[in-house]
């Protein structure tokens, strides 16, 4: 304004050696220094190549003069529909299939680039932004974006083609229902899950094209069939419910399931909890994070203090704690007195310390410092006997609602699983001393069912490779052994000890045994603790609401 130049055009050196998330870090760093007036001499020196961009003051297109040493000057245009059909309605667009356009020019020095070049250059360009050389394939690598990018496809419309054309519009909103219910029953392929991005995210029958459908087709109007309780909606917002809702941080199966119920039942609490749900609580998030903490600073002390015991640590999988103290608080909410849990080695300590203890207090950590010394604590002589990821404890605690409620941890032998008959025992034997052997009257049975609550921990390699897992699920809905439904968390780490699951399964999931007796399954991004918070509120809702097991499938890591 008083006429200063206030115009900075900084450079990225070596671009050609990085690739689109190294060149989108470098950018994202220089416009940082820019901002805080950090550049230097030398961040202006060595461009060859600028790029400029008057459109965001609405140029459509211009030619920017070259500066003194530069070899070319490349600039974009505003991101418009042309002129001629800025008056028309976005539906009449859409359905014309008009787009918007970006003009690009380039103004070179004749010295160093030839006008052929220019011209091929910019016909690149033109090839890139329709996605051709896989350049928006290579970039969603890059950045690990877990979906599949759009693709350049001809517009094909029946319904401007007329009324003989009319059986292909129903062909094609047919096809719209169908990508529906392929994104319910196989969304969760392309839910980002996996922290350490090692899985690849393919699912080629969600793509547009394996429904006959194209880019050109995502504003238009589409029957939703009650989707999101919306009767129609664009094809975008179609596939921005759908991905919202299974292909997030947790992805759920539930397809399989024969009963229409729980299916509608599931596909609500999706709706509620992962399309529609609002912001965790801050004391909800303020609990999240304090667990946490308890978590690593545990694994932290006993690594520093006992250096080289084994203690099989829960690092890489601290979630874990976060995620049973939301259940135990959501349980407690919902009704139930009692918690029986049965788990392997793994994490059993901190757990030990952190849910079934108070780690306020130090009362179950007390107990596993002695073991580590060597001895055993006064009040549990028994620990001399065996090693201390065996062993298993009672404690009582009282939730934010002020209810009292009991965890019993049981004891575990080496044998990876063995535990989970004995956690449905424990749990039926206290659920008949309650009935006192009435076990005719449904509606007191499932009133003491719904007090007392199994929960079962399992590792990944072990829920799909020991045979007592399939057995356990098998008995939960015979009259003789069932406990009202069993919540199975698989701490899913991503390697049997040292066996990765490409060699110790023939499935995609460690969870899919469950498949076999119609269990839900919530597979769940272990780093993202309240996407685990909200899988484990569906879990317990569904357990008090149909009685039935279900399978969180946490995926996370061993660090």
């Amino acid at each position: 304004k008083d006429g200063s130049r206030s115009l900075l055009v900084p450079n990225i050196k070596g671009c050609e050696n990085m690739n689109f998330a190294g060149f989108f870090d470098a950018y994202n760093e220089t416009v940082k220094k820019a901002r805080e007036g950090k550049l230097e001499i030398s961040d202006f020196a060595g461009t060859t190549i600028s790029l400029t961009n008057p459109g965001t003051i609405g140029t459509a297109a211009s030619n920017p003069r070259l500066m003194a040493g530069q070899s070319a000057i490349i600039a974009t245009g505003a991101i418009e529909y042309p002129a001629e059909f800025q008056g028309m309605t976005a539906a009449a667009l859409s359905q014309l299939g008009i787009s918007r356009t970006v003009t690009i020019t380039s103004t070179y020095d004749h010295r160093v680039i030839q006008g052929a070049e220019s011209g091929m250059f910019l016909a690149r360009v033109h090839e890139f932004i329709l996605g051709r050389h896989d350049f928006y394939s290579e970039i969603f690598d890059d950045l690990e974006i877990n979906l599949p990018p759009l693709r350049w496809a001809e517009d094909y419309n029946p319904s401007l083609l007329g009324t003989e054309r009319f059986s292909e519009q129903i062909e094609k909103q047919a096809n719209v229902l169908q990508l529906i219910n392929a994104y319910r029953t196989r969304g969760h392929l392309l839910a980002d899950i996996d922290p350490l991005n090692m899985t690849s995210h393919t699912a080629s029958e969600l793509d547009l094209e394996s429904f006959g459908l194209t880019i050109w087709d995502l504003d238009r109007e589409f029957i939703t069939g009650g989707l999101h309780g919306e009767k129609t909606a664009t094809l975008r917002r179609i596939l921005e419910i759908l991905r919202k809702a299974y292909c997030g941080k947790v992805g759920i199966e539930y397809r399989h399931i024969q009963s229409k119920e729980e299916k509608e039942w599931i596909r609500r609490q999706i709706r509620e909890q992962f399309v529609d749900a609002e912001d965790l609580d801050p004391e909800i998030r303020k609990d999240l994070l304090r667990k946490l903490i308890e978590a690593e600073q545990f694994e932290q002390f006993l690594h520093r203090k006992y250096l080289g015991q084994k203690r099989f640590s829960l690092e890489g999988c601290e979630t874990v704690i976060p995620m049973l103290d939301q259940l135990v608080e959501g349980a407690s909410e919902r009704g139930v007195d009692e918690i029986y849990m049965g788990m392997a080695h793994r994490g059993r300590l901190n757990v030990l310390s952190n849910i079934v203890g108070d780690a306020a207090t130090g009362d179950m950590a007390e107990r596993i410092f002695t073991v580590f010394e060597g001895t055993s604590h006064p009040s549990f002589p028994a620990d001399e006997g065996d090693v201390k990821y065996h062993q298993g404890a009672v404690g009582k605690r009282k939730s934010k609602a002020g209810r009292e409620i009991r965890i019993e941890l049981s004891c575990n032998p080496s044998h990876l699983e063995f535990v989970n008959p004995v956690v449905e025992g424990m749990t039926r034997a206290r659920q008949d001393e309650l009935l006192e052997g009435d076990e005719a009257d449904a509606s007191r049975r499932d009133a003491v069912h719904d007090r007392i609550l199994p929960v079962l921990l399992h590792g990944d390699a072990a829920f799909a490779g020991q045979g007592i897992v399939t057995e356990t699920l098998n008995l939960a809905d015979l009259k003789g052994y069932r406990t009202g439904g069993t919540i199975h968390f698989i701490i899913n780490n991503q390697i049997g000890f040292t066996t990765a699951p490409k060699f110790s399964r023939g499935s995609p999931y460690p969870s899919d045994v469950a498949k076999g007796v119609q269990a839900p399954i919530l597979h769940v991004n272990g780093d993202d603790p309240e996407a685990v918070t909200f899988a484990c509120k569906l879990a317990i809702e569904y357990r008090q609401q149909f009685r039935r097991d279900i399978v969180i499938d946490m995926w996370c890591y061993r660090r």
